[in-house]
C-alpha cells in the first residue's frame, strides 16, 4: 500500500513523540509499505522566529512570509525538524531521508494569491508537481522519503507551503492509497466527542456551524481535495497513543476520525433503504 503520513509539528516538539513515531514508521516499510512522510512545525517555527526578532502575521491561516522569514522556514523545516524526524526513522532500524524542495526538484511550486488583485503571501506556494520518479528509487532502495513542507519554484525560489494542503496535493500527485493525518488532537471533535466517521460532504456543514475551527479546518479542506482526487480514506488521529499509525495505516479500529468520500446518488438511495 503507497500511503501519505502527515506528521504534526507539534509531535516533533517531544522526543518521545518523535522515537514512537519513527519506530512505527519502521514496521510499516518492513512491511512493505511504499510511504512519503511529510511534516509540519508551525509551532517551533513561530518560536525560532520569536527569538530572531521576527513577527509572524497571519492571513486565512496561512503564514505571511518575506524572504528574511522565508529563509527561517528553510532553517527549520529544511533542516532541523527534517533532519531529526528522518534520523529518528533511520535509528529505528529503517533508512530514511531528508528531502526539501530543490533536491533533485521533487516538490514543486507556485506562488500563492489570496485575492483577485493579486495580493500575495510573500514566498507562500502551492504544490504543484512531484518528482515521482525520484520517490520511486528511494521505494525501490527501501528508503523511507522524509519531506520538509517546503516548493522549488519555476523562479528559483524556496517556497512554504502549509502542510496539510501540501500533503493533500501530494497524495494526489503520487495516487496514495491513503492518507494519514497525525496530530496533537485525538481526531475531529464534535464538543467532547470524536467523530468516528465523517463523510466528504458534512464536511462543509461543519465548517459553515462552527463546529470545527483553526488548523482542523484546513485538515478537512485538505482532506476533501484527497478524496475527491481518488484516495480512498483519510484518517486523522492522535499521534501520541502507542500504535495510532500502525492502527490507522492497517485499517485496524481505533481512535480518531475516517474520513470517507462522499456517497454517489446511487449508495446513498440504496443505505437509506436499508435504513428503513
Amino acid at each position: 500500500m503507497r500511503l501519505l503520513i502527515k506528521i504534526a509539528g507539534a509531535l516533533l516538539e517531544h522526543e518521545d513523540n518523535v522515537q514512537r513515531i519513527a519506530r512505527q514508521v519502521a514496521e510499516l516499510a518492513r512491511a512493505g509499505h511504499e510511504m512519503l512522510i511529510v511534516h509540519g512545525g508551525g509551532k517551533i517555527f513561530t518560536a525560532t522566529l520569536a527569538r530572531m526578532g521576527i513577527e509572524s502575521r497571519f492571513v486565512n491561516g496561512l503564514r505571511v512570509t518575506d524572504r528574511e522569514t522565508r529563509d527561517v522556514a528553510v532553517m527549520v523545516f529544511g533542516g532541523l525538524l527534517n533532519k531529526r524526524l528522518a534520523g529518528a526513522v533511520s535509528l529505528a532500524g529503517q533508512p530514511a531521508v531528508g528531502i526539501s524542495a530543490s533536491d533533485a526538484a521533487c516538490f514543486l511550486a507556485e506562488p500563492m494569491q489570496i485575492d483577485e488583485n493579486e495580493r500575495r503571501l510573500g514566498f507562500v506556494g502551492y504544490l504543484t508537481g512531484v518528482n515521482l520518479d525520484f520517490l520511486r528509487a528511494q521505494w525501490r532502495a527501501g528508503i523511507v522519503p522524509v519531506a520538509s513542507c517546503l516548493g522549488l519554484g519555476a523562479d528559483g525560489e524556496i517556497y512554504n507551503i502549509n502542510a496539510d494542503h501540501m500533503a493533500a496535493a501530494a497524495a494526489e500527485f503520487i495516487r496514495a492509497d491513503r492518507l494519514i493525518f497525525l496530530t496533537d488532537v485525538a481526531g475531529v471533535l464534535d464538543g467532547d466527542k470524536v467523530l468516528r466517521a465523517l463523510r466528504g460532504g458534512e464536511i462543509e456543514d461543519m465548517i459553515r456551524r462552527n463546529k470545527v475551527s483553526g488548523g482542523m479546518i484546513l485538515k478537512l479542506e485538505a482532506a476533501k481535495r484527497a478524496l475527491s482526487a481518488g484516495v480512498t480514506e483519510v484518517r486523522i488521529v492522535g499521534g501520541t497513543a502507542p500504535r495510532a499509525l500502525l492502527n490507522a495505516a492497517n485499517a485496524v479500529r481505533c481512535s480518531g476520525t475516517r474520513v470517507l468520500p462522499v456517497l454517489k446518488a446511487s449508495a446513498a438511495k440504496a443505505a437509506q433503504g436499508t435504513a428503513r
